[in-house]
């Protein structure tokens, strides 16, 4: 499961408020906070640093978070405990047969379940089955009704007979399924909704929407459309038999046995998983498809796209068989499901979710080969992060919520190691800078243990806790043990839990049985305990002794948090250039100080040089050690670090620093240091021409374009045209026209004439942002054409040029006109939460300029639409940010 909302709404509320990062110091903190204000991934996680993409980039975070210390308390009641479901019964088939009322939004179901009493005999079962019409319980093959209670939640189904633990039975339950007939619903920042089951434009009014139905599960929601055992730690083989109208496809579990065609024009396809998997994996997906296909080792590998994205499947769904490939001989254990699919939905309510063998994307991951020039990692990392999970959450799953790492932690993880053996290292560190920054900004205001049985709501388990930490802690245990014996670990593991479900305590026993080790130390500090390191690193030298020192302080604190990490460290000792020893360490105290013989004073003392610790740290090293940390260490978490610590440095040793990484080998410090480096340096300024045209990274090329054009030079305009090409990213598109509006207004607005067609959101954001710089009525339509289609991260640009172009045309008429339209999108609770928010906020904006003009009668007149679109909104995330709208 990949969620972005919450954390793009964060973002973007977080730039709102022109929030900006402190300045930097002589020493570095890691995790480091980005340049400028964060942007965010398609799957929650804020980005870090300048790279182009949806995803989520990395939160924005202070210098040092800590986790703030709280008072002891002793209680006279036990703390909250969540434990595993307790199996009364043992769910060992479900057979569906279900087909749909559109106009009503209604599933007829009929469910047949086979069980068994789990240990004790029992005459009853109680099954999970959310507001249903309950038509008729039966034993499977019988007529005779079974006498039932039901609350709306649960179904309690008397046998008529006791039944032991050796006895089969099979009930068949017939109702009606009424997901969007609720007095209220529930959600979540991670899954924004409950219904378990969607109609997407059922009466097919929107002509530019298709009609989907589709299903989500986690946590437990599929017994809103289904009778079941609603947890984690349950698991059956599965059949489908779903009837819908012939021109629609399927996409459900296991394989398609059968496609059988009715006399009433419907179709009924049966799909059957002869696999058992828990019940919140179970899924549908509904639509006018088209299905691209492939396959590794004979097993069937789909790709479901909307028609129009037919060409780019492939690119949609990214190296998906050369990821089963390295996952299956990464882990020593072969993909172990009969196919792979994967679809996207409209309107899906999270960002994926890893149905066993049928993957559900929402509608971020459907792009052209040439928006995705911008942004493929963000596809590639969801894809891997969704495939993992049928090892790790769907072959092996997690108990209970409290253990949801163990399906989250591992799938986030994959993310990182597909980026290792893809793209090399420095991306994958790259990558995991960011994960921990996510985590270290969620935790600042008091954090809670990985494995977390003291939650308020299972939801709340879908944090940077259970993602972020989970797979950080993961790759500190791939340092401390080795390569080897991870992997190897991992593999036994799988093997030994295939197809059951796990807790915490039985991934520490595997890795103790191949390491032969004792590894409680490691699993109570990281799984079992709150927090994270706090380290001050200072360094002393002896000259007369000859001996070189290193002291750590540890200044964590927070109730839960461990006042003293057991830290096993690697120290790489630098004499010079290439000349460099490696000794090891291991911390044990709140303060420890570790001496070292050394001919000279080191160069660089490297603590931590592995770089795997999660930490927050300030690191006590002089300018001259940071740019020998720059020029000579190895990886990209060095060169960062350095950067950063330099950032407020002015020398001239820094800025040849500076200078240095412009050339450097990945593209993330190449766009931090053309953010930070003096571009009227004449020494400076035809490195960056050449990035501007060369750059094999299109964020770097956009960056430098966009650096040329501020210079207000002319002779740069034939770059610009040359990034209006047709075969030019979407973000040097972008930059270029902005360039070469500051330089040739006219020629800028000439130019986009030719764009105006490309459907992009990309294209469509920037056009937005030119014309509202050169206001027009002419450019209205574009506006009001496009007003309608844009959607997620675009809306917030998109929106937000719409109400400065409407203000600049200066027309009350059409201003009152905008505020109209502005104000349908945000009632309109069948759009998306981003286009809401969007809406809003640009009414708020214009709310902001009448009051600096000093119109009272229409700030008033905003804040009632405001106040109004508050009470008419159900989602409660979008109603806290709304209510920061009131402060003026």
């Amino acid at each position: 499961m990949r969620s972005f909302f919450a954390a793009a709404l964060l973002a973007a509320f977080t730039i709102y408020l022109s929030c900006t990062p402190k300045a930097g110091t002589s020493t570095t903190s890691t995790p480091t906070q980005p340049d400028e204000p964060a942007a965010w991934d398609t799957m929650g996680k804020p980005l870090m640093g300048d790279e182009d993409s949806e995803e989520p980039a990395e939160y924005s975070i202070l210098d040092e978070a800590e986790v703030t210390p709280g008072a002891a308390q002793f209680s006279d009641t036990l703390p909250p405990y969540n434990p595993s479901h307790t199996f009364e019964h043992d769910l060992i088939h479900t057979k569906i047969e279900i087909s749909f009322d559109w106009p009503k939004k209604r599933a007829n179901g009929r469910a047949t379940l086979t069980m068994r009493p789990w240990f004790y005999a029992t005459d009853k079962v109680t099954l999970d089955a959310k507001n249903f019409d309950i038509k008729s319980v039966t034993y499977d093959g019988k007529t005779e009704q079974l006498k039932y209670d039901y609350n709306n939640e649960q179904l309690t189904v008397y046998l008529g007979k006791t039944y032991t633990r050796n006895d089969e039975f099979r009930i068949a339950i017939a109702y009606t399924a009424k997901p969007d007939e609720r007095e209220s619903f529930g959600g979540s920042a991670a899954i924004t909704s409950d219904k378990g089951l969607y109609f997407i434009n059922a009466d097919g009014a929107d002509k530019d929407k298709p009609m989907q139905i589709w299903t989500q599960g986690e946590t437990e929601s599929n017994s809103f459309w289904f009778p079941t055992v609603d947890k984690p730690n349950e698991r059956c083989t599965q059949e489908m038999y779903i009837t819908v109208e012939d021109k629609f496809k399927t996409l459900s579990n296991g394989v398609l046995v059968s496609s059988k065609k009715n006399a009433d024009g419907t179709r009924t396809d049966y799909w059957k998983m002869d696999q058992p998997h828990a019940p919140y994996l179970f899924m549908m997906a509904i639509g006018e498809y088209a299905i691209v296909k492939d396959k590794w080792r004979n097993i069937p590998v789909e790709y479901y796209v909307e028609p129009k994205f037919e060409p780019h499947a492939r690119d949609i769904y990214p190296h998906t068989t050369e990821m089963l490939e390295f996952f299956s001989n990464k882990l020593g254990y072969a993909y172990p499901w009969p196919k792979f699919s994967q679809v996207v939905v409209r309107d899906y309510v999270s960002g994926a979710m890893e149905n066993t063998t049928a993957v559900i994307f929402g509608e971020f991951m459907q792009k052209t080969k040439r928006e995705l020039l911008d942004d493929h990692l963000t596809n590639e990392k969801v894809v891997a992060h969704e495939m993992f999970h049928h090892w790790f959450g769907d072959l092996v799953t997690t108990e209970s919520w409290a253990n949801l790492t163990l399906n989250e932690g591992f799938a986030n993880y994959s993310e990182y190691l597909w980026l290792e053996h893809k793209y090399g290292r420095d991306q994958a560190d790259f990558h995991e800078m960011q994960e921990q920054q996510g985590y270290i900004f969620s935790a600042a205001g008091g954090g809670h243990p990985l494995i977390h049985f003291g939650y308020g709501n299972r939801e709340d388990m879908f944090d940077a806790h259970s993602y972020n930490k989970g797979g950080a802690i993961l790759h500190m245990l791939r340092n401390q043990v080795g390569d080897d014996a991870f992997f190897t670990a991992l593999g036994r593991y799988l093997k030994k839990n295939e197809y059951t479900d796990v807790e915490a305590h039985e991934l520490r026993l595997v890795f103790e049985d191949v390491t032969g080790q004792d590894l409680n130390w490691f699993f109570n500090q990281w799984f079992f305990s709150a927090g994270h390191p706090s380290l001050d690193i200072t360094y002393g030298w002896d000259d007369a002794a000859k001996k070189a020192s290193v002291t750590i302080t540890q200044n964590q604190e927070g109730e839960g948090v461990p006042h003293v990490y057991d830290l096993p460290l690697a120290v790489d000792i630098y004499e010079g250039p290439g000349k460099v020893r490696r000794e090891n360490i291991r911390v044990t105290k709140r303060s420890q100080s570790f001496t070292f013989d050394a001919p000279a004073k080191p160069a660089l003392i490297n603590v931590d040089a592995d770089k795997a610790l999660l930490c927050v740290k300030s690191d006590d090293h002089t300018p001259e050690e940071f740019a020998f940390m720059y020029r000579n260490a190895p990886l990209f978490r060095d060169r960062q670090e350095a950067l950063e610590a330099l950032r407020s440095e002015k020398s001239d040793l820094a800025k040849q620093v500076l200078k240095e990484a412009l050339n450097d080998k990945f593209y993330s410090i190449r766009q931090m240091a053309l953010n930070r480096v003096d571009e009227t340096d004449p020494a400076v300024l035809p490195v960056i021409v050449k990035m501007a045209e060369n750059d094999f990274d299109p964020g770097v090329r956009s960056m430098a374009i966009k650096i040329l054009g501020d210079t207000g030079d002319k002779q740069y305009i034939p770059i610009f045209q040359k990034g209006l090409t047709a075969d030019q990213p979407y973000s040097v598109v972008g930059s270029s026209l902005d360039a070469l509006a500051k330089l040739d207004p006219q020629a800028a607005i000439a130019a986009s004439k030719s764009l105006e067609t490309d459907d992009s959101d990309a294209i469509s954001t920037t056009l937005a942002e030119l014309f509202a710089q050169y206001p027009d009525r002419a450019n209205l339509p574009f506006f009001e054409k496009k007003l309608d289609k844009v959607d997620y991260m675009a809306a917030f640009s998109f929106f937000d040029n719409y109400q400065k172009f409407l203000f600049g045309l200066g027309d009350p008429a059409i201003l009152d006109g905008g505020v109209d339209k502005l104000k349908a999108v945000s009632f309109n609770m069948e759009t998306s939460e981003f286009r809401r928010f969007a809406a809003t906020k640009a009414i708020s904006d214009m709310r902001t300029s009448f009051r600096e003009k000093g119109d009272a009668a229409k700030v008033e007149a905003l804040g009632a639409i405001i106040r109004e679109i508050k009470e008419k909104e159900t989602d409660p995330t979008l109603k806290l940010y709304y209510d920061m709208f009131d402060t003026p």
